[in-house]
């Protein structure tokens, strides 16, 4: 495993503090064992074969259940310890989970949290992460799923936008503004609503960002009208620097939940957080 995640022989035996030798010999008594090469090696690299992928998939879950057997022999389950691995989209990690964390490490002073804020889907097993923070419909995944809240998607545009260019009072008015899309707020390139006439519009925005910030920035300038979840705008609305648009259109809830691999549901890492974002979030409003 060292070696896949590395991509050099050397790096791995280091990390594990053994000699080169050695990490090389354990590989080719590994592939010796298995009848087939888990590592092609050139002069310049070294990389998985298609059988050293499926079995690095297998071993995974495998070590990290020794690893908790070893912790629990050890009476080590008793009280957070060690490091826990958490992400979470950028927004959200920022205004909810970091506070969440550095309390949580008030708590538990033998506790580390290495928080990954990132957009993008990480994927548990293959990159050694404890517990990640979803904004999404869950059904198909095959991770366990604790809910811990829910937010909406919500049409926002600046008071002086709505000025000028009037109030949309139905999904097809929405052809005659400036929209604003944020890249991870569509679907297949539409907006799609719920309430009376349920519908959806083909965007063509006038700006288009990989960013909800800017997305956000541009709306509050009076740009146009975009679309968000509402916790990101929550501030901006309490304080009337946005306002909601379509209300009676906006889709139903979507569920903020927490997923860990099966064989984590005993780490007192893993419920201690839970435990945690559970208690938090019920203290603030997320839509």
């Amino acid at each position: 495993m060292a070696v896949a995640e590395r991509a050099s022989f050397a790096e791995a035996a280091r990390s594990l503090r053994i000699s080169p030798t050695a990490a090389t010999r354990a590989i080719a008594a590994l592939e010796k064992e298995l009848g087939v090469a888990v590592f092609r090696r050139t002069t310049r690299s070294v990389g998985l074969t298609e059988e050293g992928v499926a079995f690095l998939e297998r071993c995974r879950p495998a070590l990290a259940e020794l690893e908790e057997a070893t912790r629990s022999a050890r009476g080590e389950n008793s009280e957070p310890r060690g490091t826990l691995v958490m992400t979470a989209p950028v927004v959200f990690g920022r205004m909810y989970v970091r506070p969440l964390a550095t309390e949580l490490l008030r708590v538990h002073p033998k506790l580390s949290v290495q928080l990954i804020l990132t957009d993008r889907i990480c994927r548990l097993v293959d990159e050694g992460i404890d517990l990640a923070l979803r904004i999404a419909d869950l059904s198909d995944s095959a991770l366990r799923a604790v809910r811990i809240g829910a937010v909406r998607r919500v049409l926002v545009a600046s008071p002086a936008y709505l000025t000028t260019r009037g109030t949309p009072r139905t999904v097809a008015a929405l052809h005659e503004h400036d929209l604003i899309a944020f890249e991870s707020s569509t679907q297949n390139g539409e907006w799609r609503f719920a309430g009376p006439g349920r519908c959806a519009i083909r965007l063509a925005p006038r700006l288009l960002t990989d960013s909800v910030d800017v997305a956000i920035d541009a709306a509050l300038e009076g740009r146009g009208i975009t679309r968000v979840l509402s916790y990101q705008v929550m501030d901006h609305l309490d304080a009337g620097r946005l306002l909601r648009v379509l209300e009676d259109f906006v889709p139903s809830p979507v569920p903020v939940s927490l997923l860990y691999q099966a064989n984590r549901q005993h780490s007192p890492n893993v419920r201690a957080m839970i435990d945690a974002a559970k208690e938090y979030l019920r203290s603030v409003r997320l839509s």
